[in-house]
């Protein structure tokens, strides 16, 4: 049976009997071997990441299948993506494929422009925006001792990295940013919580060369590779 007619045969289930068609009443462990693959397709073809909640409301009004049951398949596909050249990721609540980091140096080869290379004031800026939002632009500027380009957080904004999520109280009621869901999709953080700790940080130009890959790999781009000040580091707080 296709997946086609598996789908068509699970829709006639729900028009003819006026309720929903079950998933453990249709063959048991076929019917979920089925939704699987179409789980797995719908993934590979979407352009966003999706949550478990999305997926759900995509496939509800055909299949009857529980939001666990989602999750219990999408781990499946986590452990059997696990020795191949792309993952199933979890990234902000979300789930998508890519490939792996590892691999970036041939990925790479398919594009023949050289990728955007960001300053390291863009980086530091980005850096305590993450690990000390919210925050304002004069907070940053006292930080770094060097006043903040428009075109870093305009940059920052374009790449939906951050984003403003108030205003502080104050005369000139500056704006306070915080980063959204797109930075934790872009750095394969699950929530602000899996940002490494200060202490965790000892090579600074092997995590850069480790992000310029990852984002290398979706958006043909990478970041500089020189090095966070070490003072700047230091005034940072997890």
């Amino acid at each position: 049976m296709t997946n086609i007619e598996f789908l068509k045969t699970l829709n006639n289930q729900v028009d003819d009997g006026g309720s929903e068609s079950e998933l453990s009443s249709y063959y048991g462990e076929e019917a979920l071997s089925k939704f699987k693959l179409i789980v797995e397709a719908i993934l590979f073809a979407s352009e966003k990441p999706l949550t478990i909640e999305q997926i759900f409301n995509l496939l509800e009004h055909d299949l009857a299948v529980s939001r666990a049951q989602i999750r219990s398949i999408l781990d499946e596909l986590i452990l059997e993506y696990k020795s191949r050249g792309i993952e199933l990721v979890e990234v902000g609540s979300a789930f998508r494929f890519q490939t792996r980091s590892e691999y970036s140096d041939w990925v790479q080869l398919l594009w023949e422009e050289k990728p955007q290379k960001y300053s390291r004031a863009l980086l530091e800026t980005l850096a305590l925006i993450a690990y000390r939002q919210p925050i304002t632009r004069g907070d940053i500027e006292e930080i770094r001792g060097v006043a903040v380009s428009s075109n870093i957080i305009k940059t920052l904004q374009e790449r939906n990295w951050v984003r403003i999520v108030g205003h502080r109280e104050v005369p000139g009621r500056p704006a306070i940013y915080a980063t959204t869901k797109q930075f934790l999709a872009h750095f394969n953080l699950k929530t602000l919580e899996d940002l490494p700790t200060l202490a965790e940080i000892r090579d600074i130009d092997l995590i850069s060369k480790e992000v310029n890959a990852q984002l290398a790999l979706g958006d043909e781009f990478e970041l500089s590779s020189e090095p966070l000040d070490a003072e700047s580091i230091s005034d940072l707080d997890v």
